[in-house]
């Protein structure tokens, strides 16, 4: 087994948390519309959300970066299937069970949203995810077999297409998808074998990497802001109002990329107590992600936890942090007791399949 890097697997928390700060942030609907009026909280929330907006960017970073090398395993494929339809099909039961699902809302469409889930794009990352992994094999292949400048111009024409186009023309572009798809996934996948291969020396030199981050999300954030005035003065680039903030835009893939350089120039000791803490929890992020998002929750838990637009500047920092920290650690805690049934499941297999002699010994 390879030996995990520690700061990457603190990145892979630090992702899952600022996916869940997106999640508060857009379904406790703090995020006024851009062609609004805002108020302090409205500022306060969209700035949130510019520091939060590289998660999904950094996680498929972060899977790229070591499936270049460690190749595509069927059994990895077949753990993320189960564990994706472990929490898609016994979550209803759980919320009928306690009164918050009525059976009358168990509609078709919903039941193939439970059954289906990558096909149904109940998780959409986990449909745009494994699209991408069912690829890796020949990308990783290409990208070893292509030479640094060959790989270096195929990114670029790549990024031309799908992220720097959208990124300055002020039009909407019919192929956009906003990052919300496999083809983009496999983009950001090409980025992060560059990355593994080669190297981005710009970004391996000290604090560079981590300014670079503070200073694409402040971007991010002002150019927003920016085009909003023209917005509100003019009544045009409405389209163009929200672009920074999709996961293709350039300053998002840019601050995604300076993000991972910082945490993986930061060396940090796995035999230590934090490091040993770091190591357990980041196996059991993506149930995080499962748990909150399922299409039956995903609309609840931040009203449960009080999110209001309503709320004094201070207080909806300060709720917003408790929220996100709350909604990990009980996701974090579910998977747990999920790797742990699964692996009884996978030993009571393992013995069961065994010669009869063998089982009796």
């Amino acid at each position: 087994m390879k030996k995990r890097i520690v700061s990457i697997e603190l990145l892979r928390i630090l992702a899952m948390m600022m996916v869940v700060m997106l999640h508060y942030l857009s379904k406790g609907g703090l995020l006024t519309s851009l062609t609004e009026e805002f108020s302090v909280g409205a500022y306060i929330a969209w700035l949130l959300e510019a520091f939060s907006i590289v998660a999904v960017n950094v996680y498929v970073l972060i899977s790229g970066y070591f499936l270049v090398e460690s190749g595509f395993k069927m059994g990895r494929l077949a753990e993320l299937v189960c564990q994706v339809l472990f929490y898609s099909i016994l979550i209803p039961p759980v919320l009928l069970a306690a009164g918050i699902l009525e059976p009358g809302q168990l509609t078709v469409y919903r039941l193939l949203q439970y059954l289906l889930p990558g096909q149904m794009a109940h998780y959409w990352f986990i449909t745009a995810y494994v699209i991408m992994y069912l690829f890796s094999p020949v990308l990783a292949a290409g990208a070893r077999q292509l030479s640094q400048k060959q790989l270096r111009n195929m990114i670029l024409l790549l990024l031309v297409f799908f992220s720097v186009s959208k990124s300055l023309l002020p039009v909407k572009l019919e192929v956009d998808n906003l990052g919300y798809d496999g083809l983009w996934f496999i983009c950001v996948f090409l980025v992060a074998a560059y990355m593994r291969l080669y190297g981005i020396p710009f970004l391996q030199k000290g604090k560079r990497a981590a300014l670079c981050y503070l200073g694409s999300c402040l971007l991010i954030y002002g150019l927003t802001l920016g085009v909003r005035l023209v917005y509100l003065h003019t009544g045009r680039l409405g389209n163009f109002i929200h672009a920074p903030y999709d996961y293709n835009h350039i300053l998002n893939l840019f601050a995604a990329i300076s993000l991972f350089y910082a945490f993986f120039n930061w060396r940090l000791s796995g035999e230590k107590p934090a490091g040993r803490l770091i190591l357990g929890v980041a196996p059991y992020t993506l149930g995080v992600y499962l748990l909150h998002e399922h299409v039956e929750l995903r609309a609840l838990w931040p009203h449960w936890l009080g999110a209001t637009p309503e709320s004094s500047p201070w207080a909806l920092v300060a709720r917003a942090f408790c929220s996100v920290l709350l909604v990990f650690t009980a996701g974090i805690l579910v998977d747990m007791a999920r790797g742990a049934l699964f692996r009884a499941v996978r030993k009571l297999g393992h013995r069961w399949l065994r010669p009869r002699e063998m089982r009796n010994s």
